[in-house]
């Protein structure tokens, strides 16, 4: 093998490992939004302050959750167990996802599906968009900021996803 041929394979090597670890980060920056739902609606409040760094916060209705132990406290606090044990579901939409190093910006719509036991049926009590702002620590993806919006026709909501896209390259 020549010297330049090594070199190309190394180049190539080197592009790929590349576009692996980006393409790893992806994947665990989606398990991470995946898993939300699950742990809130178990009630899960542990799991569910742990996707967070010890700072971080959680800007959603009726106020901003600052740390870990505010955000463990949601899950096990009145409102949010009554919505459990009546019957609901956090979904959350597919991500679009944005890297730039060790910070990441996902963006996602999410719906909040409440049981109506009169109708033994479920209907949509709330549609929101959601930015969560990461970044890598040495346990992996932590999320240092979410933003939940209502879709409720204000614009809060509508410039948070005009934030994930750029007119220029929508698939970015």
């Amino acid at each position: 093998m020549t010297d330049a041929s090594t070199g190309a394979t190394a180049d190539r090597i080197a592009a790929l490992e590349h576009r692996l670890a980006e393409v790893e980060d992806r994947l665990a920056l989606l398990q991470i939004v995946a898993a939300y739902g699950p742990a809130v609606d178990s009630g899960s409040a542990e799991v569910t302050a742990a996707m967070w760094t010890a700072d971080g916060v959680y800007d959603t209705f009726p106020a901003a959750l600052a740390g870990q132990a505010a955000i463990g406290d949601m899950v096990t606090g009145e409102m949010h167990q009554g919505l459990i044990g009546s019957g609901a579901a956090h979904l959350l939409g597919i991500p679009h996802i944005e890297l730039n190093g060790d910070s990441a910006v996902v963006t996602n719509y999410s719906q909040l599906v409440l049981r109506e036991p009169d109708s033994d049926g479920y209907r949509i009590w709330r549609t929101g968009v959601n930015r969560w702002e990461f970044t890598r620590t040495a346990e992996g993806w932590r999320v240092v900021r979410r933003i939940n919006r209502q879709l409720d026709g204000t614009a809060e909501g509508r410039d948070l996803l005009a934030e994930a896209i750029d007119p220029a390259d929508p698939g970015r």
